[in-house]
Parts: C-alpha cells; structure tokens; sequence
C-alpha cells in the first residue's frame, strides 16, 4: 500500500500543469500568472498540481511583510489534486515544494495563498500545512454568469473590452453584476500566509488570527458545503492561538 513517503514531487512543466488542473481544479480554470508548476507523481503518474506565480495586484500584497522586495513573494494560485493519493498527501506535497523553493529560490521569503469559502474550501490544507491566516473577508468578489461561469471582480477588471463596455471605468463587484446581468455569490475568502524563511514572520504587518475565528463567523467550508464541524476535524494539525500550525511527523520534511 503507497503513503505520502511514496509520492515524488518535481518541476513539470506548463502544459501538462494546465491540463491537469482544468481536468481537476473545482473552476475548470487556470491562472495565467503562474510561472512554477509541480506536480506530485505516485507509481509514475500525476496526481497533483501545485502553480505558483505573482498575485495580480503585487503591490497591494507587498506591504503585508515589511521589507518584500518585487520578486521575494508568491502567490500558490492554484492547487488541484485527484482522489487516488493516500491522506495527508496535499499537505505532504506542500511541504516539500516550499522545501524545494527553499533550496533553488532562496530569494523567496514568503508565499500568499487564498483560500474559496464561497465555492470550495475554507483551508484545511494550509492550516495543515503551516501557513497562517491573516484575513478573513466576507465580502464577496465572485460573479456568477447567467451561464453559471463564475469570474473573479479583479479578472474582469484585466479584461480590457469589459471595462470599455463600462466606459472605461472600474465597477464594484455588485455594479459588474449588473452589467454583466449575473449575481454576486456571497461567501467567505480568506488569507493565508507561509514563510518560507520563518524569520520573515517578524516582518508581518498584519495580525494573524487565530483559526477558531473561521468557526466563529460561520466561514467553514470543505469541498463546497458549509460545514458546522470543528475546523480542524480533518486537519492533522496542532493549532496555536496566534495561528500558524505544527505539521506531524509524516508532514515534515
């Protein structure tokens, strides 16, 4: 029987990212960000894909680690993975990808990821993984289509014929609703922060927030539905009051 030792994570490349992920990923859709792709094999096949690339609006998310130079932050925007891998493998696959950029990126200080608790999940992975939380938003920037496609407020903002359809100008996600002649899809997103250099968390300027604040506001969420249970009832994870978690044996690497 295979475990989480057993799975094989590399650098593959772009193609091969993107078609596992619109296969795989809950919207069907890529990131045209991301630069870094791995994915995770087991028996040879792949499994998972992790894409890592800049955030669209970088300068906004700089300033939350006092010091971030340009290109000494990512952002994880877009983890997919398939049901075949034995459990704790995501958090597995994280751990050693962070390791791996660790080693070969050493100019990366910190990685920004964000969690759909409007359509997938509220984190478990990342809490699982050691990331910690810094936001937690319930003001929606979804926009369902009347044909059910959902887009992001800030991706319809990069479309250049959209804003000129609006006179040139930026909307609120409920005004692009209203153009668009879709609805805003009410939820939760949150913030989610790693360091790769620990050190670096001395740099953060935002509060960190304790995960039991997910399950206060009503925000959990696991494979898109609302979820009343513990947070962290399927997160092997210790959990701290200032956030953060401590990875079990067989998650560090």
């Amino acid at each position: 029987m295979s475990s989480v030792k057993d799975i094989l994570v590399k650098v593959i490349p772009a193609k091969a990212a993107n078609e596992f992920v619109r296969r795989h990923h809950y919207s069907g859709k890529i990131v045209n960000n991301s630069k870094l792709h791995f994915g995770a094999f087991l028996n040879n096949r792949l499994h998972g894909v992790m894409s890592f690339g800049s955030p669209l609006d970088k300068r906004k998310v700089l300033p939350l680690v006092k010091g971030t130079l340009w290109n000494e932050m990512l952002e994880l925007n877009r983890m997919a993975f398939d049901d075949t891998l034995p459990k704790n493998s995501e958090s597995r696959c994280i751990a050693v990808a962070m390791k791996l950029i660790r080693k070969n990126a050493p100019h990366i200080k910190w990685v920004l990821s964000f969690a759909d608790g409007t359509q997938c999940g509220d984190g478990t992975i990342y809490r699982a993984s050691g990331f910690v939380l810094t936001q937690l938003n319930d003001k929606s920037e979804l926009v369902q289509m009347p044909d059910g496609e959902v887009r992001h407020r800030i991706a319809c903002h990069t479309d250049h014929k959209l804003v000129a359809s609006m006179g040139g100008k930026m909307a609120s996600v409920t005004g692009l609703a209203k153009h668009l002649g879709g609805k805003v899809l009410r939820g939760y997103q949150l913030r989610y922060i790693y360091f790769v250099h620990p050190n670096e968390r001395q740099n953060l300027t935002v509060p960190v927030l304790p995960f039991s604040e997910i399950e206060r506001r009503g925000a959990g969420m696991y494979r898109g539905k609302k979820r009343a249970a513990s947070i962290d009832s399927d997160a092997t994870v210790i959990q701290t009051e200032k956030g953060g978690a401590i990875p079990t044996a067989a998650l560090q690497t």
